[in-house]
């Protein structure tokens, strides 16, 4: 975010893959939040003037040479700052203390014991008491900081939380985020609201205040193109940077042959019709399909799709007459599964076609106004700009669309048997009442083929699998308890009214360790 909001919390990235899950809860607590590398948190530190800061957790261990560290200067700056995990660690060894490497680590449930209180605890925890969490660490404090002392203690962790409360310092050895730290995110709502002081009114309707005047500053007279997937991300995009800078942005919505039934239609009704903005519908469903034909791995097919895309979007801007700007509906979620938001060392789990920046030679920048925020998030703003529930409410769809549902390769005839089941399946959903329940429902076609019986005829017919998860923010998820009723009931309307499938199953897989998509 270009323009500092008064009072946000800095967190620096050490590398965790669970760091975006603090800006969740700082945010949940009312309380903006950004995420900024250890190697960039000066310049974010002088843009946002946070009112106070977070240190994440990490793979690295402070012990080496060339581990990351915070800037020294922010423990001088007069914020209050708590650090976690890795946090804790290099803030004790930046402030004098001292970390040692452990003969072994402590990974999972924890219990501490509260041995004093502090103002973390306030209205939460008291002296005495005994309380779950989540540890995750290998090396470990062996002597505080000067003016730290023990305030929780833990079998593996004899500093699990210190506090310096003079200099408003905490740290925690433990996880607060996850939710497998029952307690933590109020243990986080203490800190941004009664440590560091602040009211907790962030709302999106501030958000998009600030991220309007983001894009016109950015923006200023040049043209943008925008990319509309069918999905709330690019729809919510779209419509915030119309209402920044109007007819200076055109919406180019690739209809790639990939969509759910009737999705196409819906798009091009609600952008043409509703809202009035400039869009060129681009069919190319024989172009997709046709560089799709004998592609299996699912890489391929994502990188595929995604540069596929860049082409599209790079052939309409040159007919548009030159756009000066490729907006995209990126969210938090993307970035980090792709590669580290910070640049850092998370590991990469799966491309997505949105994310990585554009050819050189297209000579156009990037403009993605949600970039920070996740998934419920940008259905909150969607709904303050007035979007149509149909569209906020959706459930997530990916930007390759049928294609990673699609294990093997993928055929024209394929993806209209995959549109049908899945049409079928969302319909008993909704029936049911049970679409709002639900993070995510979807229909898989996989490349397996099984004897059937359908009257008095043998069948030799593919295979389809259901998906649905709960969740809150796609980076972890459970799956739905349907009820078998209500899996027979769609399991006999997909092989009686879909040609190509005779047989039907659940997933059962959670989040981690499979992934929401099967590719």
């Amino acid at each position: 975010m270009t323009l500092p909001l008064q009072d946000s919390i800095l967190i620096v990235d050490f590398g965790s893959q669970v760091t975006q899950l603090i800006a969740r809860r700082v945010r949940e607590a009312g309380v903006y939040s950004e995420i900024a590398p250890f190697n960039n948190a000066a310049e974010a530190f002088e843009r946002l003037k946070p009112k106070g800061i977070i240190l994440s957790g990490g793979p690295s261990s402070v012990m080496w040479e060339d581990s990351p560290r915070a800037p020294q200067h922010f423990f001088d700056a007069g914020v209050p700052v708590l650090g976690i995990c890795y946090g804790q660690q290099t803030m004790m060894q930046q402030l004098g203390g001292n970390v040692e490497g452990g003969e072994s680590g402590e990974f999972g449930r924890a219990f501490i014991e509260v041995k004093k209180g502090c103002a973390l605890f306030d209205g939460l925890w008291s002296e005495g008491e005994k309380h779950q969490v989540w540890m995750s660490h290998g090396d470990k404090v062996t002597r505080l900081a000067p003016g730290f002392e023990v305030v929780a203690v833990s079998e593996g962790a004899p500093y699990a939380i210190t506090a310096n409360e003079e200099k408003r310092f905490y740290a925690t050895q433990f996880h607060p985020e996850v939710v497998h730290t029952p307690d933590g995110a109020k243990l986080l709502a203490n800190f941004v609201r009664h440590v560091c002081g602040l009211k907790g009114d962030w709302t999106m309707a501030e958000f998009r205040a600030t991220k309007i005047a983001d894009i016109r500053a950015q923006v200023g007279e040049g043209r943008v193109i925008c990319g509309l997937s069918g999905g709330v991300d690019s729809a919510v995009a779209a419509v915030l940077i119309h209402e920044a800078i109007g007819d200076q942005l055109t919406c180019v919505f690739v209809d790639h042959g990939l969509m759910r039934l009737g999705e196409a239609e819906q798009v091009v009704s609600l952008f043409r019709e509703h809202y009035g903005i400039k869009l060129v519908h681009v069919n190319a469903e024989e172009r997709f399909l046709g560089g799709l034909a004998g592609l299996t791995d699912p890489e391929k097919k994502r990188k595929f799709i995604g540069g596929e895309f860049i082409a599209v979007f790079e052939e309409e801007a040159k007919k548009i007459g030159g756009a000066d700007f490729l907006a995209q509906g990126t969210l938090y979620p993307d970035v980090i599964e792709s590669v580290s938001f910070t640049g850092g060392p998370s590991v990469t789990i799966k491309s997505h076609h949105n994310v990585g920046g554009l050819p050189e030679r297209m000579n156009m920048k990037l403009v993605e106004p949600l970039r920070e925020l996740f998934k419920d998030e940008v259905r909150v703003l969607g709904r303050e700009l007035g979007l149509p529930e149909i569209f906020v409410g959706r459930h997530p769809f990916p930007g390759p669309g049928l294609a990673i549902r699609i294990p093997g390769e993928v055929s024209k005839e394929r993806c209209d048997i995959l549109r049908k089941a899945d049409a079928v399946y969302l319909e008993e959903i909704r029936n049911a009442g049970l679409y709002d329940a639900i993070w995510q429902a979807f229909a898989v076609l996989l490349p397996v083929r099984t004897v059937g019986v359908m009257g008095d005829y043998r069948t030799y017919d593919s295979v389809c699998a259901l998906r649905a998860v709960t969740s809150t923010d796609g980076m972890t998820a459970d799956i739905y308890p349907f009820d078998a009723a209500f899996l027979s009931r769609v399991a006999t309307r997909i092989i009686n009214e879909v040609k190509g499938i005779n047989r039907v199953v659940y997933d059962y897989t959670s989040k981690p360790p499979g992934t929401i998509e099967w590719e």
